[in-house]
């Protein structure tokens, strides 16, 4: 039963930052939802394709979203009363833009959220070692993988393996890449008049059940629901990721705060 009166909840992100894990955790509950990135735009056609949606010009834009902001909100349900996304920073103006088609002539994404959803908690995913971040997310690109469950299984990968190669010039430019799509959320929170709950990469790398029950209790479902919940992945950080973090803070130290 929810009791906090949430209709769903979007987990809001940037790239390397937990957000599968918690995603897992969130669906392996069975009250929580089933949140995926729905709108991450390069997806967009197989979720189409998964719910039946033309993705061949016989509809209109507005008609094709109408369409697909439907399907997403029944698989972000699943069989629960609760529906769940995540959303990453780069995907935003993206899916404001669809959910203005819409739902045109609303104030602004606050209220088209509502509109769209109910009533929603924005859960503010973030990490605060954005060299590590970054380092994980060029890695995971060389490699071709992205996720492994905790006993080493392979649980995403996306390319025949390759060897990764340092490149200090590169993990500069995601570093950035990083800490604007940061600076974008805060100042879109900002914007919107919405104070969303905050999640540390780190709480929930360090307790990733103590961060799970505090989710539940925020959206008013029983935290009983953690019970024997297991994570389905595990951190890929190695000797190479270690070694270039070092290695990029030694060559391009952080400038003195004062």
């Amino acid at each position: 039963m929810n009791r906090s009166g949430f209709d769903g909840y979007i987990l809001c992100g940037t790239p390397r930052s937990g957000s599968t894990l918690l995603c897992g955790l969130l669906s392996d509950t069975g009250v929580a939802g089933r949140p995926d990135s729905f709108y991450h735009l390069p997806s967009l056609p197989e979720w189409a394709a998964d719910w039946g949606i033309p993705d061949d010009g016989s509809l209109t834009a507005t008609e094709f979203n109408r369409l697909y902001l439907a399907g997403a909100i029944g698989a972000g349900r699943g069989d629960t009363g609760l529906f769940g996304m995540r959303l990453m920073g780069h995907s935003l103006r993206d899916f404001s833009d669809r959910l203005n088609m819409v739902y045109p002539g609303l104030p602004d994404d606050a209220a088209r959220f509502e509109r769209a959803f109910g009533r929603v908690l924005f859960i503010h995913l973030t990490r605060a070692d954005t060299v590590a971040q970054a380092v994980s997310w060029i890695k995971a690109e060389q490699t071709g993988l992205w996720h492994v469950a905790p006993d080493g299984t392979e649980v995403e990968r996306t390319a025949p393996h390759r060897q990764p190669v340092y490149d200090a010039g590169r993990i500069g430019q995601r570093v950035a890449a990083l800490k604007d799509e940061q600076t974008l959320w805060t100042a879109w929170f900002k914007r919107n008049r919405i104070d969303p709950l905050p999640i540390s990469y780190e709480a929930l790398s360090r307790d990733p059940l103590d961060v799970l029950r505090r989710l539940l209790d925020a959206l008013g479902l029983d935290r009983r629901a953690a019970a024997g919940i297991k994570p389905g992945v595990a951190r890929l950080t190695d000797a190479t990721s270690l070694d270039w973090i070092a290695r990029y803070r030694a060559e391009r130290p952080e400038p003195a705060q004062g």
